[in-house]
Order: C-alpha cells, then structure tokens, then sequence
C-alpha cells in the first residue's frame, strides 16, 4: 500500500491504531490528548476486584495441606501429626505468628503442642484453612481451651455463644465454672445473671450441693436472686450444709449472714427457723434470728429507718422492662396479651391465657405475673394463672378460696394479697394471701366495709384499701382501711377528700 494512502487509513480507524504505529520513543499530540482522557475516565470506575479470589485460594492450600504438598511445619498433639503451611497458620492465628516470626520454633519443622486435644487441634487447623466449624456438646470442653491457647477469638466465641445457648438449672453452674477458668468474662456474667434468674431450680439440682463455700456465699448475698420468698434461701443454705455436715457446719454462720431472715414472714421465722436444730446450737444464728423477729415488732417509720444488709429486699433485674396487658374485654372476656417493648417501641403478641378473663387483678412477684380471679363472660372467677416471661408461657396455680372480679391485688413482703372484689351477687369484704413458699391461699381477717373495685397500695410493711363501691348504699366509697400482717388486723385511717371506686 501507498504510504500516503496508508497513513490516510490510519487516520480514519482511530486513535487506538495510531497508538500501534506511533514511534517507540515518543507519542503524537493527539495520542498523549486520547490518553489523558482514559486516564481520566479510569478514575471513576472502581477497581476489579473477585470476591471469590481468596476463599479459593484457601480452598487450594487446604487440598495442598491434605496431598502433604509444600507442607513445611507438622503440628503433635497426643502422638497425632497434622501437617500445615507456616505461612496459612500465621496468617491467622497470631499465636502462630509470633512462634513463626520469632521463638526458636520459626526453625522447627516439627511442634509438639502440650495440653492440646489433638480432635480440638485437627478442628481449628480445618478452620483455619476453611473458616467453617461444628461446636457440639461433645468437642466444646476441648475446642475453646483449644481455641483460647491459638488466640483464635472467633471460634473461641462461637463456643461461648454455643454454651450460653445450653444454658439450663441443671449445666448453669458447670458452665460458670467453665466460663470463669477459661477467662471469658461474657459467657461468665451471662451464666451468673441466668443463676440469679433461676435460682429456685438452680438449687434443688446436684451441682449446687458441690459448690465451694465461697461460691454459695457470693451467690446468696447477691441483690439480684430472683427468689419467691426469703425462705428459699434459708433452705437452700441448710440443705447446703447437711449434704456434709461435718466439714461445712463450721460456715453456718457467715452463711446465715447473707440470708435475710427479717424479710421472712414472722409465722415462719417461728416455726421453722427457730426450731432448726442446726441454729438452735449457734449463738450467732441465733441472734440473726433475733434481730429478725425484733423487726416485725417494729411499726411505721421506726422500721423503715431500721436498717442492716439483711433487711434490704432483693431487686432482681430479671428480663427487659416492658408493658404487659392482660386480657380484657372486646367486648366479651378474652385470653390474648400484648407486650409493649421500650427499646424497640412497638407492640408484641405473647403467650395468651389459659382461660378468658377481664377485671382481674394483676401482681408481679419473683419476675412472674400473676393473673388473679375477674371474670370470664359467664362467671366470677377463682383461679389465678401465672406467666413466665422467661418462657412466653402461662401456668395455672392454686386458686382462691373465693370467687372475685374487680378486687384489688398487691405484694407486700414477698406475698400476693387479694383484697375485696364482686362474686357476682354481692361485694366483698373478705380478703386472702397466696404465700409461694407454700403455694397456698388463707383466708386473712376481713375489711370493716364490702369493697369493689377497690384500688390498693402498699406502705411501710402495711397494705390499703382504697375507696370502692360497697353495694349496699348505691355510692362509691371515700373510706381507707389499713391492714397489718403481723397483727392481721385491718384499721381505718382518714377517709379521702372525695368518693371514688375503680381507682389507682
């Protein structure tokens, strides 16, 4: 071809065939003008990358560690070889990395690891290579030691998050004594709240008779026990030291201490406490006893301003805050509850009730809510069913001696009272206590007036009723009776400015 009539070519297919035919030391104007603007496009589109690039990779030097090709260290562990790649295992262990890049193992080719499981070490070489593994019941005593020693924090977690996941009554003091050698500190204060959470069930379990005398100190002297009663302490602390009597008598006493008799009720304080034959032989259990009943003997602001570590109640933190509303009317009678969430600010749908019922009387105790007596559309009703927020689940207790709806509900030293109310032909002025140490309802002494819908509150150890809707005069109540527990004896107190019932 023509040179002329070549160069003529050249020109009309472009710029990218000047670039071939430019001079090997030097480019055109209109070349260097065409990179440029590459150039600045090239700036605005991100750079290639495959995502898939290094699982593959890995995914290759994990057959290659299988084939024992370019394998340069081999792992023991209980006689058991595992070959590896230095560089693969310091990448990702930084144990590793500071053996391989400094300690005299960076010369060895061969490393006897001590203490290891040699099923814990094939496992975590496998993850390493493969970031996958199975933590299961049976490897995960051996994996997280494993695990802690490599400084691999990811599947020292997993197993930590797998452990917290079994946590049960019968494992949760096992699993905080595994938690608190292996120093990790979240699973430890997860398994010691869920111990405080449970502690009725945890007791009545094996490993709570096996624990050292420092651990049952430190768990009974918690704020946090979510306890029905006192009493369950005490037994616990009996049971605890009867299981050997002759090596644990000796800590009665600065066991004792922790248990706070004066919150027990005084009828139990006499009969059971007092007549224990293991206090009846210690003087300084005696005079917790003593202090005990000297405080039910106090009255008003005398005992509030009486205070010791034993007559401070528990404030068990137990589950998030949340609104609960429990059944109601729509119209008729109906079993669903709602939740209201705080943090999330939204409405939940919760286990419903066993039976339909509205104007009950609603009490928290022990982290439990207690759904007592109402109306069930047909009938006064007086069963009491108790939901367990732990558990989205809602059980039936025993019931009332008598048939209330629209009664007043409250808890006054670790009992439910259940006070007044309408049993569909009259309203009431009897009044009863459910005591969870016993699991039963009694019959305390009656009101001086029948009240319904009557609202009530507790104050310095002493329970009011408030006002209501007697029935026999056709007007709402303006009258305030005040009941005593260790006289049970109720007794008026001034009546309110106005009448009202219903109130809150």
């Amino acid at each position: 071809m023509d040179p002329q009539n070549q160069e003529g070519v050249m020109e009309r297919q472009g710029s990218c065939l000047l670039l071939r035919c430019a001079s090997q030391n030097s480019l055109d104007e209109s070349s260097q003008k065409h990179i440029s603007q590459l150039h600045s496009h090239s700036k605005e589109r991100p750079p290639y990358k495959n995502h898939l690039h290094t699982q593959k990779a890995f995914d290759i030097m994990n057959v290659m560690r299988k084939q024992k090709l370019l394998c340069d260290v081999t792992l023991v562990a209980n006689d058991v070889e595992i070959p590896a790649h230095k560089m693969v295992l310091a990448a990702c262990s930084p144990y590793f990395y500071a053996m391989f890049s400094s300690f005299e193992e960076s010369r060895q080719d061969r490393i006897v690891l001590q203490e290891v499981d040699h099923q814990a070490l094939s496992l975590l070489v496998e993850y390493v290579y493969t970031s996958e593994i199975h933590v299961t019941e049976e490897n995960v005593q051996v994996l997280l030691p494993a695990a802690n020693l490599l400084q691999l924090t990811d599947v020292r977690d997993a197993c930590c998050d797998f452990l917290q996941a079994q946590l049960h009554p019968t494992n949760c003091l096992g699993i905080r004594a595994f938690a608190d050698l292996h120093g990790c500190l979240e699973l430890l204060s997860h398994a010691e709240s869920y111990i405080e959470l449970h502690f009725p069930e945890v007791v009545e379990c094996e490993e709570f008779l096996t624990l050292s005398h420092q651990h049952v100190s430190k768990l009974i002297c918690s704020d946090r026990l979510t306890v029905p009663s006192e009493e369950k302490v005490f037994e616990c602390v009996i049971a605890w030291v009867q299981h050997d009597l002759e090596t644990r008598h000796k800590h009665l006493a600065s066991l004792m201490e922790h248990v706070r008799l004066p919150l027990m009720s005084q009828d139990y304080l006499v009969q059971r406490v007092e007549e224990e034959p293991l206090l009846k032989a210690d003087i300084q259990c005696k005079d917790y006893l003593i202090e005990a009943l000297k405080y039910h003997l106090l009255k008003g602001d005398t005992k509030t301003s009486f205070r010791t570590p034993r007559t401070k109640p528990r404030q068990p933190i137990g589950l998030p805050k949340v609104l609960l509303v429990v059944g109601g009317q729509a119209p008729k009678a109906i079993r669903s509850v709602e939740s209201f969430d705080f943090k999330e600010e939204r409405w939940f749908q919760v286990a419903e009730m066993p039976t339909r019922r509205c104007r009950a009387g609603l009490a928290v105790l022990a982290g439990k809510v207690y759904a007592v007596g109402g109306f069930n559309g047909s009938l006064r009703v007086k069963t009491v069913d108790v939901y367990d927020p732990a558990l989205d689940t809602w059980s039936s207790c025993d019931s009332m001696e008598a048939r209330r709806s629209t009664l007043g509900v409250a808890v006054l030293e670790g009992k439910i009272y259940a006070v007044g109310g309408f049993d569909g032909s009259t309203g009431l002025n009897s009044a009863e206590v459910y005591d969870p140490a016993t699991g039963r309802w009694s019959q305390i002494s009656s009101m001086s007036t029948r009240r319904s819908s009557v609202g009530v509150g507790v104050l310095y150890g002493q329970l009011y009723a408030v006002g209501g809707y007697d029935g026999a005069s056709r007007q709402c109540l303006s009258s305030v009776e005040c009941y005593t527990p260790e006289t049970d004896t109720w007794t008026s107190v001034p009546d309110m400015c106005s009448r009202r019932s219903g109130a809150g």
